[in-house]
């Protein structure tokens, strides 16, 4: 993998973990700087310890949180954390009754953290397992699963020292945001800035951190701008990390070659993945036998119900080739499994409160089936 792309797949990368390839990045820098500064407006953070890339997003997306989190409260405990660390410095020890304490004496927002509460030590354990996964802090001694069902239970744990760089800085004091459309309009500073620049870097973002960048109709300023320079962002892309970049009347994306292996990509190796494809030639055939029909806009809409015994008929079929999980799980079960997944690709929308779903272009770049010797195997028709 290329040192840029490194940066891009991973948080940050830390010298502790791997000297050879904190230094080979380091070292490789200066071959993709001018295209980070440029083209994404992306600063990098260079110190002894580690490297990070600054990846901000052209705009907020849903599926952009912290995949290991479920509930806002896992949030809010996460930023509690990060307050204790704040004041920890490199190697500091420190057991988990005092960081309970600490958060049980600072509330951010209305609702305060009660320890007596099993779902509140719950979300904590999953805060905890996020942070020493990213290497903000780590276990001398102890088992933080069993605070889940000891309030009591100590932890001995040691700062890393990383805390204090995963928090992006920002220019503006956040205090004065009243959403995130605040935090977006921050990014760009002055409105009087150059309004191409903030466009180009907008754009080159929505692209390498989306998997499709939707046309928006013809007032679309910056699906133009794809169009118009497409030439130059191909050159761009395959250049400095081997993408190739697809546009269509409806939507644009870069293409990872399937050799490359990257995080949260798609296709993966998830079995939630194979039901995806599967499930989308499903509706291709659907199509092609004039069951369904495609709307103005590229996409296919369905009632929920309708959906649902898509999702059916789909397990009906190929189900018995499926992990446990999924073989199991009852089809309105597996229904709403398959709405998030989709959505998280953009493959996806719901519409009038989930009364309705429409299916995205880009699903229709995809499609899966199982070898011969497999259906058969099954006993599937």
């Amino acid at each position: 993998m290329k040192e840029l792309e490194l940066l891009l797949d991973h948080y940050w990368v830390v010298k502790d973990d791997d000297k050879d390839v904190f230094y080979r990045v380091k070292d490789s820098i200066p071959e993709f700087k001018s295209f980070l500064n440029e083209k994404l407006g992306y600063g990098i953070i260079i110190n002894q310890h580690l490297i990070k890339l600054e990846k901000i997003p052209g705009s907020a997306e849903s599926f952009m949180g912290i995949q290991e989190f479920n509930h806002p409260r896992e949030y809010v405990l996460l930023c509690l954390l990060l307050m204790f660390l704040e004041d920890r410095s490199r190697d500091e020890q420190f057991v988990l009754s005092e960081i309970t304490e600490f958060i049980a004496g600072n509330n951010i927002g209305k609702e305060k953290i009660d320890w007596t509460q099993y779902s509140h030590r719950k979300h904590f354990i999953k805060v905890l397992r996020f942070a020493q996964t990213l290497g903000l802090m780590k276990v001398n001694d102890g088992d933080d699963q069993k605070f889940a069902y000891h309030d009591d239970a100590e932890v001995l744990y040691e700062s890393t020292g990383l805390s204090r760089y995963f928090v992006r800085h920002f220019t503006a004091d956040i205090m004065d945001f009243a959403n995130y459309q605040d935090m977006e309009n921050a990014e760009w500073g002055d409105l009087n800035a150059d309004r191409g620049v903030i466009r180009r870097q907008r754009v080159y973002r929505k692209l390498l951190m989306e998997p499709v960048v939707y046309s928006q109709g013809t007032e679309d300023v910056d699906y133009d701008y794809i169009k118009k320079q497409r030439g130059l962002m191909e050159a761009d892309f395959s250049k400095y990390l081997e993408y190739s970049l697809h546009v269509h009347k409806n939507g644009a994306m870069l293409v990872v070659p399937a050799e490359k292996n990257i995080q949260d990509g798609f296709p993966n190796t998830k079995a939630i993945c194979d039901i995806t494809l599967l499930f989308v030639a499903q509706i291709r055939e659907s199509l092609s036998e004039k069951k369904l029909q495609i709307n103005p806009a590229g996409g296919i809409t369905l009632s929920r119900v309708a959906f649902d015994e898509q999702v059916a008929v789909l397990k009906e079929k190929t189900g018995n080739n499926w992990s446990k999980e999924f073989r199991e799980m009852s089809p309105v079960g597996l229904a709403e499994k398959l709405v998030a997944y989709l959505e998280e690709f953009k493959m996806l929308r719901q519409l009038y409160d989930g009364r309705e779903v429409e299916i995205l272009p880009l699903a229709g770049k995809l499609m899966g089936s199982y070898p011969e010797a497999v259906t058969k195997g099954s006993g599937e028709n």
